[in-house]
């Protein structure tokens, strides 16, 4: 049995805009995903797009990655102030724990911009690397923060609402490792696997959508004039690998400057009494803490 958030239900309701927690957490549980508009003030978009600003250089190395997009990853390592705040914020640390439980971990936390031009991604869903056959629960919730607008014609998230639901990947049929790694670029017109069932995560900057991530989806295609930037921390169960290797990504020096729960989403964590002990002590300990 998951335990009960370390946040409040009370402490969210700034957040909600008069909706219901619960019923935010049955639309979460039936489509697989919620979303909450404008949460994120003027100020702290501004703030993060700064913090990124300067590592958004680098184009993708295959079609997964996108051609026309740039990743930048290690984020903590890169500015923590900034992203520690993103990652503990109330309503994505809400979901990830009572999905979760408190132990849970941050599995990646990458920045995307796409550019006009870029193609649709192959479908796909975040924890697919545990190879658990389905139906089965989430081993993970991947958030993602709006720092420009995502619509229609500028690559917004594209989701098929329920699929987590699904007892196999369903009329996708695609071959993972040959197309989510294509070397070849696409036309941004060329979309080779619609789906009947798809709906586009269309919201303004600063808003916050929260997916369980055995949901399908997939970037859109920019055919836009102007590029889109999000950012997507992601948190898996606290036995799961992470995707990023965040002991690694984040040298210790920074790792030991990081607040308890920060690090604690880091890996500096144990789980389930001793899951993730160092030399047989806390992990804190190889920080001097």
């Amino acid at each position: 049995m998951v335990p009960e958030p370390s946040i409040s239900a009370e402490s969210l309701t700034p957040f909600l805009n008069g909706r219901d927690l619960e019923q935010l957490w049955n639309e979460y549980e039936t489509k697989g995903f919620v979303v909450f508009e404008g949460i994120m003030p003027g100020s702290e978009i501004k703030r993060v797009r700064t913090a990124l600003n300067p590592y958004l250089s680098k184009t993708g190395r295959n079609d997964f990655e996108g051609f026309k997009s740039n990743r930048v990853y290690a984020l903590l390592a890169k500015s923590p102030d900034v992203f520690s705040d993103m990652i503990t914020h109330p309503l994505a640390l809400y979901f990830a724990e009572r999905e979760l439980g408190r132990s849970c971990l941050l599995s990646a936390l990458l920045a995307i911009k796409l550019h006009p031009g870029e193609t649709v991604q192959p479908w796909h869903c975040d924890d697919q690397q545990v190879m658990i056959p389905r139906p089965r629960p989430a081993f993970g919730v991947s958030t993602f923060w709006t720092i420009d607008p995502m619509n229609e014609d500028n690559g917004a998230t594209q989701i098929i609402p329920g699929s987590h639901l699904w007892e196999d990947d369903g009329d996708l049929n695609f071959d993972r490792g040959a197309e989510l790694f294509d070397p070849s670029e696409r036309d941004v017109h060329h979309d080779p696997a619609p789906h009947p069932d798809m709906v586009q995560a269309i919201m303004p900057a600063g808003s916050l959508m929260i997916m369980k991530s055995s949901v399908y989806h997939r970037g859109g295609a920019n055919r836009s004039g102007k590029s889109r930037l999000i950012v997507t921390p992601q948190y898996c169960a606290g036995w799961s690998r992470q995707l990023e290797n965040m002991a690694i990504a984040i040298p210790p020096e920074k790792a030991a400057k990081l607040s308890k729960r920060v690090r604690e989403l880091v890996g500096y964590s144990i789980h389930d009494f001793f899951m993730g002990y160092v030399d047989g002590v806390h992990p804190d300990k190889s920080l001097g803490l």
